[in-house]
């Protein structure tokens, strides 16, 4: 995966700093409780990193009182997430706590290793499910001069909610996990996890569907892509913009001509951006082929409105139902 040097050398700057703050957090927590704040007794707490996990953990524990908090803001790029003070004081206070893991979350890893862990539950979603490499398809990079270098560098796909399969996983490991924690709610933790296997199951079911029945079984994303999990799991075909964990925005000219090759081609009737694009470059390769374009949803996180609405990762993985229907149809 190509890097961003600059975003790299800047994490690596601020490295001192951020270990000053564990250390100053660190001293704090030894003089204080755990959970020494009114109205956290008798409640667990628990901390996720971005929407998918604490979505599940909110389907699961629907009808419990509990403290649930996601760290990543709506509306903000995960990809650039650095924790604040408060969201280490969070990590460090709470009895579960649920992170992604990989390259994304190496501060993660600096903050778990500055206090010692013993009582908590956390959880890395990679280690729920079996994780792939993130893959450079052709047309993501200009093969002549980067896409060697690309592959040596591969790293671990992050974005593996984005298959129901995996998601009933990962949902069966925080259910787990939470009895575990608060075995006291544990029979209202089962019942709300078989119901939501079922929404999953179901979820699955019309994917697969969808693609039995489909014309074509190839996508385009003008866009980066975060979706390899999702097509892995039901033998698609995709053409991209980026890597799913790429920090480039701006495709060369070479990445667009090829798209808009490829959706001739495959006489692909819609171009596909994900939440949060600019969706200059879906519009371009929508105006060249005479093509839709519409947004596919990795869920990686929502924006404030949203929130506010209700958004579920089952609502949101229907309407990508909707989208793929009239993606390969």
């Amino acid at each position: 995966m190509k890097k961003n040097k600059q975003n790299t050398g800047s994490k690596l700057n601020n490295l001192n700093t951020f270990r000053t703050i564990i250390l100053l957090l660190s001293l704090f927590f030894t003089a204080c409780s755990a959970h020494d704040s009114a109205g956290w007794e008798n409640k667990i707490s628990v901390i996720t990193t971005i929407f998918p996990p604490y979505d599940f953990v909110r389907t699961i524990t629907d009808g419990a009182d509990i403290q649930l908090r996601m760290l990543l803001k709506p509306g903000e790029e995960s990809h650039s997430y650095e924790p604040a003070p408060q969201d280490i004081i969070a990590i460090q206070r709470s009895d579960v706590f649920i992170y992604v893991g990989g390259e994304s979350d190496v501060w993660v890893r600096r903050i778990l290793n500055s206090f010692d862990p013993k009582g908590k539950k956390i959880i890395s979603l990679l280690d729920c499910v079996e994780p792939v490499e993130e893959e450079i398809v052709e047309g993501m990079i200009d093969s002549e001069t980067e896409d060697d270098a690309v592959h040596d560098d591969a790293s671990l796909d992050t974005h593996v909610w984005t298959s129901p399969r995996n998601a009933k996983l990962i949902a069966k490991q925080i259910a787990e996990t939470l009895c575990e924690a608060d075995p006291d709610r544990a029979p209202l933790y089962r019942e709300n996890t078989a119901a939501f296997l079922n929404e999953l199951d179901e979820l699955d079911a019309e994917f697969k569907s969808i693609v039995d029945g489909a014309a074509r079984r190839t996508l385009i994303f003008a866009d980066r892509f975060p979706f390899r999990y999702f097509t892995d799991a039901y033998g698609l075909a995709y053409f991209a913009a980026f890597p799913g964990c790429s920090t480039d925005t701006e495709p060369s000219a070479a990445a667009v001509i090829f798209l808009v090759d490829k959706a001739r081609a495959e006489k692909i009737p819609l171009i596909l951006f994900t939440e949060f694009s600019n969706r200059r470059m879906a519009g371009v390769i929508s105006e060249e082929t005479g093509s839709g374009m519409e947004m596919f949803h990795s869920a990686h996180n929502i924006s404030r409105d949203e929130m506010s609405s209700g958004a579920t990762y089952l609502g949101i993985m229907r309407h990508n139902a909707a989208v793929l229907r009239k993606a390969l149809w």
